[in-house]
């Protein structure tokens, strides 16, 4: 039996205001790891908790990594943070989880990119007694210890009523989201679609676009050529997002964009009169409460199944004390 660790601390984490999915494709394959604290004495066996995530340098991820490592130096552990090049590289991801449950570590962290494509690997955590935290992305895991996250459905659905409060009963309206499959990005359309079809407002289409700008853009062109009375569109990132806004921004249309995440890319737009809103996440405290609960898996302690880290949605008012916090967190 590992000895129990001592002094393990608690961080107030700073409220909801930040975002955010997911979800970025612009991240590249690597790992970073935090030392495990002074308050560790040598003679204690060394404590790892290994965190994949879905990608690695999109600020999102960034934030959630720099919440997970500050939870590691508290509690005075080592955590090592992960993830393939694109959030698309679901077999990379699969790879690396192998690789860390092959390294036989006290507790895994998975912002899985296809939950269903992960589960057989996750079991194979549960055969060598790993705990499996799920972050960002909930998965039909049974053996999960919790899952710590956006409520995605809800957020979308509160997307979904920011616009609808800024159309007319009738009025046109599109949605892009992420890959088919990705549940993240099911729960946000889903919630979107349902709230605004529940003012009376036509969702006339919904198309994926991989979480890929360029894709985004070019999906909104394609929108706009086939349906030129469309109204506004909700898009499930903020990468995604901002790529519909360029295809809006080339056609001098007033189609009204609301994306999903909201990191200081899509802040400045929103501050700029780019985006008109966003539903944003908070990484960080993600990836902090994650770390937080793999810890107190680890020591049998009691974990909520489900943590809730909170979303608001961001426009002209608010952005400004959204941007300070980010900042307050990477420090720039």
């Amino acid at each position: 039996m590992m000895k129990k660790l001592s002094g393990i601390l608690m961080m107030s984490v700073l409220g909801a205001g930040l975002v955010m999915g997911g979800c970025s494709n612009s991240a590249s394959s690597g790992a970073s790891k935090t030392g495990s604290g002074s308050n560790k004495s040598a003679s204690n066996e060394e404590v790892k908790v290994s965190v994949v995530l879905k990608a690695l340098n999109s600020e999102y991820w960034k934030l959630v990594q720099r919440g997970a490592m500050d939870a590691g130096k508290k509690d005075g552990i080592t955590v090592e943070v992960m993830g393939p090049s694109a959030e698309t590289d679901v077999q990379k991801q699969v790879t690396l989880i192998q690789d860390q449950i092959t390294n036989n570590v006290n507790a895994l962290v998975v912002a899985p990119s296809q939950p269903a494509t992960v589960l057989n690997v996750l079991q194979q955590a549960n055969r060598n007694k790993i705990p499996v935290i799920l972050a960002d992305t909930d998965a039909n895991y049974s053996e999960k210890v919790s899952f710590v996250g956006t409520g995605n459905l809800v957020a979308g659905q509160e997307g979904g009523k920011y616009m609808a409060n800024k159309l007319h009963k009738g009025d046109k309206v599109a949605i892009i989201r992420g890959a088919l499959g990705d549940k993240t990005h099911d729960d946000r359309s889903n919630g979107a679609e349902k709230a605004l079809k529940a003012a009376g407002i036509n969702v006339v289409t919904i198309q994926p676009a991989d979480s890929d700008r360029a894709k985004a853009m070019n999906v909104m062109q394609n929108i706009l050529q086939s349906n030129p009375k469309i109204k506004a569109v909700f898009v499930t990132s903020e990468d995604m997002a901002l790529g519909a806004l360029r295809a809006v921004q080339s056609k001098n249309s007033k189609v009204m964009v609301v994306g999903f995440d909201g990191t200081s890319e899509g802040l400045n737009s929103i501050k700029e009169g780019g985006l008109d809103a966003e539903v944003a996440q908070d990484p960080y405290k993600i990836g902090y409460m994650a770390v937080d609960a793999a810890v107190k898996a680890i020591h049998g302690q009691s974990v909520d199944k489900r943590i809730d880290s909170g979303a608001n949605v961001i426009t002209k008012e608010n952005v400004d004390e959204s941007l300070s916090k980010i900042k307050q967190y990477v420090g720039n």
